[in-house]
């Protein structure tokens, strides 16, 4: 990865965790996920394709809109 690339990380209102850039995903033995360089994250805990995000928080009408304190 090229030291001037920022990562993003975005903590999308009611919905998943959006990454965007070059990123290693590991699982928790330290084998990595195969990933591309956008993928979304589960936030609700109810996705069937954990760690990643199923779009089923809009199913079970997860509420959750964090803000950075300033």
């Amino acid at each position: 990865m090229n030291n001037d690339e920022k990562v993003t990380i975005k903590i999308n209102d009611n919905g998943s965790i959006r990454v965007t850039g070059e990123v290693e995903l590991l699982d928790g033995a330290g084998s990595p996920f195969k990933i591309g360089s956008t993928f979304s994250l589960c936030r609700c805990g109810q996705s069937n394709k954990k760690p990643f995000c199923d779009g089923t928080h809009k199913k079970i009408q997860f509420e959750s809109a964090p803000r950075a304190s300033e």
